[in-house]
């Protein structure tokens, strides 16, 4: 796989990432992001959202609960 420059920013408590366009559909083929499993999983995830059932999350410890 040919390699993707990819800028990271850091700020204060963010880091931003910079990806050139034309590539960014190379990356989201390699993370998987059309993969028919990955879609599904959004859509379930977006149904979710509509119907109330979600939980803010403010910190990965809240994960563990």
């Amino acid at each position: 796989m040919k390699s993707l420059a990819i800028t990271m920013k850091p700020g204060r408590r963010k880091i931003r990432i910079e990806v050139d366009a034309d590539k960014f559909e190379r990356l989201a083929a390699d993370f998987g992001l059309f993969n028919p499993d990955f879609l599904k999983s959004l859509d379930r995830a977006e149904k979710d959202a509509r119907t109330g059932r979600i939980t803010k999350v403010t910190s990965l410890r809240d994960l563990k609960r």
